[in-house]
């Protein structure tokens, strides 16, 4: 995250003594991205963060490809996937690349049992449904419907549920996730034409410190497997930390969409970015104000993009038959635009309650068993007049 925070207690310089009540250390961790280059934070914990007492299992969760060269548009519809207990069983991934993965997942219990961490991604968290608490090694974060959790890859986590009804849409990212750098200056303050600024983001307030040895289950994600380790420490033992990279949640009703006389292209939503995709949020919004404006979208072609839209609530303008939790993928190399009389619905209207989540990528997705399984295969077929 582009700006700096610090939480707990820290000692007045980076790498110099700095001892717990008896005398001993603390010790020091630099938790950082990119080598030395990206952004890091300085943590300061009760016990060594090394200690591993064993390793007992690894297996792969990698998934299964049922089509690697997709050109066909599909409909996915969400809520078909079934919930399941464990949080990272009912991790779904429906379509992939080299980039990305994205992930439905419906998990009824809270994460009781073990600790996890994604070493291979940055992980985007959408919370359709449900409410909690993101607890971390750096602080914890209470979370709603409409809320965003942008997790940086390596942090370890815990997350507990309010209820057992919970939707989550998730985005796992090889690349770093980033505020758009159109709306941030040369420091990375978000400027005056942001759709949204530091306010809005909620950064970790309360920190969990334990100082206890013992066994505890961390479940660690590398390259594609499920590795579980035995850590000889509680991994909630930080005292205090400072930097740039930690947890932070941002909710999609707080951010304050661009509007225009005409109809405003898809990057004035954009709210998240790497080198390899953008995350837009749609948004209720006053309609373009033209008089002679056509609010839909215009026909487009995915030349060089697969677009992504997670449909969350309201109606659709755009669309035909879409419901909450469906998914729909319109692939790179032909083009796609509104449902058959949906261009003329849209004329006089003044407003839209739709709320949306998109992912455009900039490699070809792979769509996944587990995508077929909740797949409109005539979807393709909806433009036909």
């Amino acid at each position: 995250m582009p700006f700096y925070h610090k939480l707990g207690k820290i000692p007045h310089k980076r790498h110099t003594q700095f001892r717990k009540p008896d005398g001993i250390l603390y010790s020091e961790q630099l938790f950082g991205t990119i080598g030395f280059d990206g952004m890091s934070t300085n943590s300061y914990h009760e016990q060594r963060p090394t200690q591993v007492k064993a390793i007992s299992k690894q297996y792969s969760v990698a998934p299964k490809i049922a089509k690697s060269n997709n050109i066909k548009s599909y409909r996915f519809k969400g809520f078909q996937v079934k919930p399941e207990n464990d949080y990272l069983v009912s991790r779904k991934t429906i379509l992939t690349n080299n980039d990305c993965s994205i992930i439905l997942s419906a998990p009824k219990q809270s994460t009781s049992e073990y600790f996890y961490k994604n070493t291979d991604a940055d992980e985007l968290i959408f919370v359709h449904k449900g409410s909690g608490k993101l607890r971390t090694m750096f602080g914890n974060l209470d979370f709603k419907y409409g809320d965003y959790l942008l997790i940086p890859r390596g942090i370890i986590y815990k997350i507990d549920f309010d209820s057992e009804d919970n939707r989550l849409f998730i985005v796992e990212s090889h690349r770093p996730i980033y505020t758009p750098k159109r709306y941030r200056n040369w420091f990375g303050q978000l400027l005056e034409h942001s759709p949204f600024c530091e306010r809005d983001i909620r950064r970790p307030e309360e920190l969990e410190t334990y100082n206890e040895k013992g066994d505890f289950l961390i479940k660690v994600k590398k390259q594609g497997d499920i590795i579980e380790m035995v850590y000889a420490s509680h991994p909630f033992d930080v005292v205090g930390y400072d930097g740039y990279n930690y947890p932070y949640a941002f909710s999609i009703h707080d951010f304050e969409p661009i509007t225009g006389r005409i109809h405003q292209p898809p990057p004035v939503h954009q709210t998240f970015e790497t080198d390899a995709f953008v995350v837009c949020s749609f948004v209720p919004r006053l309609y373009d104000y033209h008089p002679q404006s056509i609010p839909a979208p215009y026909n487009h072609s995915n030349i060089d993009s697969d677009e992504v839209l997670y449909y969350v609530d309201g109606d659709f303008m755009s669309r035909n038959d879409v419901e909450e939790g469906h998914i729909s993928l319109h692939p790179a190399g032909i083009p796609h635009g509104p449902h058959p009389g949906a261009t003329e619905r849209s004329i006089g209207k003044t407003k839209t309650d739709e709320l949306a989540v998109m992912v455009d990528t900039f490699k070809p997705l792979m769509v996944t068993e587990e995508a077929m399984k909740i797949a409109d295969e005539d979807y393709h077929k909806s433009w036909l007049e």
